[in-house]
């Protein structure tokens, strides 16, 4: 390894070194670096010649919205942001056997019936493509497929032929001959990438590609793909169900952190347009259980919390948690201890969402309040109700934002009652209302 000139570079952040290392020192990877080649004397850039820079002022560039490209599968649409725009280049990513193909196959079937669009299998034969295109799509549509891997032929084909839509499944898998990396490699994928982002921003061409990603559920080479295109989603499983999760956590023609919900059946992803009404079925009126509400991109979700605490029999209180940040949990007992003189420090407590959710919002505070109450007194909380609160350091109960959107969304689902902050403005509500000031209010739950 002494001997080789090039930077080596870690496959999994980035990180630079002139020499080969066992262990990165950003992320603590282990064998991830690879070596980035010098380019070689006749390929570096000249400066020299006479070349001009056409300069022009933002008045001047046409700033008309673009009309995007709809499938007609609400979820995936919304997820995106109303669909594919024209001249973007995403990338869809998740496990392996997660149905990425599958969804690619279904999208590029209904846009094809009001699109060109041309599908580059890397991955997969023709006679593989058309066993699952039975399965899912019926093979109606005009779509167009080829299993050619070759980087070059597709980038010429696509300038030659300007479809509206070019997929790439997968780009780890494209090859280029006139590259000197080796194939999948960080530094292939970064150069193959860019190619692919001149071909959709200079001729206008959406690029769709799928990615494999690392061990730790991030893209193989990921903070390149991620910085170098316009939109990164992940579709990730659910262990319960036979579902998949949508999400976008880059779209620079969207919001982010929008969710989709499809389940798989024998006839491929099937879209879920009313997740709540699995998540709420499977709600249980018992001492611990909790239900909040919480809005996830546009979309507000109904979810329960589950508590248990139990007289520790170790020396450590054992403090489990699934679904919220452990530190949350932890910081809404010791304001329960503090305020209530509970001792919930010699409790183990265990904690998770249903649904295998993870839940970033101060909105919960109040709802794992009185999930931990409900253990601690095992007694349950008024049927059909639902907690939407923050509390701070206090003790005092804080009102959230956009409570409306979730109220209207718990009325659909028969909820009666809200256990709000005493401050909190509503619209007008069928439920009914009850205030809290500070937690010292909520132990009148517990002694009805």
């Amino acid at each position: 390894m002494s001997t080789r000139n090039g930077t080596f570079i870690c496959c999994e952040c980035n990180y630079k070194s002139i020499k080969w290392i066992g262990c990165c020192p950003g992320c603590h990877a282990w064998d991830s670096f690879q070596e980035e080649s010098p380019l070689p004397k006749g390929k570096k850039t000249s400066h020299s010649g006479n070349k001009s820079v056409h300069l022009v002022h933002l008045a001047t560039v046409n700033s008309e919205p673009r009309e995007r490209m709809c499938s007609g599968i609400d979820e995936w649409d919304r997820v995106l942001g109303g669909g594919i725009m024209p001249g973007s280049l995403l990338i869809l990513t998740g496990d392996p056997g997660i149905g990425k193909s599958t969804l690619l196959l279904q999208i590029c079937d209904k846009l094809a019936e009001h699109h060109i669009v041309h599908y580059f299998s890397t991955e997969e034969s023709l006679q593989q493509v058309t066993l699952r295109a039975k399965r899912t799509t019926g093979m109606k549509s005009k779509l167009l497929f080829s299993d050619n891997a070759d980087l070059e032929t597709i980038l010429e084909h696509g300038r030659t032929n300007k479809p509206d839509i070019l997929i790439i499944d997968s780009i780890q898998n494209c090859f280029s001959q006139e590259s000197k990396y080796v194939q999948g490699s960080i530094n292939q994928l970064r150069d193959a990438t860019f190619q692919l982002m001149r071909l959709a921003k200079e001729y206008e061409v959406a690029v769709l590609m799928s990615g494999h990603i690392t061990k730790d559920g991030m893209i193989a080479g990921p903070k390149t793909l991620e910085h170098m295109v316009d939109g990164v989603f992940y579709l990730q499983g659910e262990d319960r169900w036979q579902t998949r999760i949508l999400r976008s956590v880059k779209n620079r023609f969207g919001t982010i952190n929008e969710i989709g919900f499809f389940e798989m059946r024998s006839s491929g992803l099937e879209e879920v347009r009313n997740i709540n009404e699995h998540l709420i079925a499977e709600i249980n009126h018992a001492p611990g259980s909790v239900l909040i509400s919480f809005i996830e991109g546009s979309r507000p979700l109904l979810l329960e919390l589950q508590a248990l605490t139990i007289d520790s029999k170790f020396g450590i209180p054992q403090r489990v948690v699934s679904g919220v940040d452990q530190k949350q949990v932890v910081l809404i007992a010791a304001i329960l201890e503090k305020y209530l003189h509970i001792r919930l420090s010699n409790q183990d407590i265990f904690f998770k969402v249903s649904g295998g959710f993870k839940i970033k919002d101060s909105s919960t505070d109040l709802g794992i309040a009185l999930a931990l109450l409900s253990s601690y007194f095992q007694q349950p909380l008024p049927q059909k109700s639902i907690a939407l609160g923050e509390i701070n350091l206090t003790g005092q109960i804080q009102p959230i934002n956009q409570i409306n959107i979730l109220v209207r969304e718990a009325e659909k689902f028969g909820i009666g009652q809200l256990l709000v902050a005493k401050n909190q403005k509503t619209e007008k509500t069928s439920c009914s209302v009850r205030h809290f000031n500070n937690v010292y209010e909520l132990l009148g739950l517990f002694q009805e």
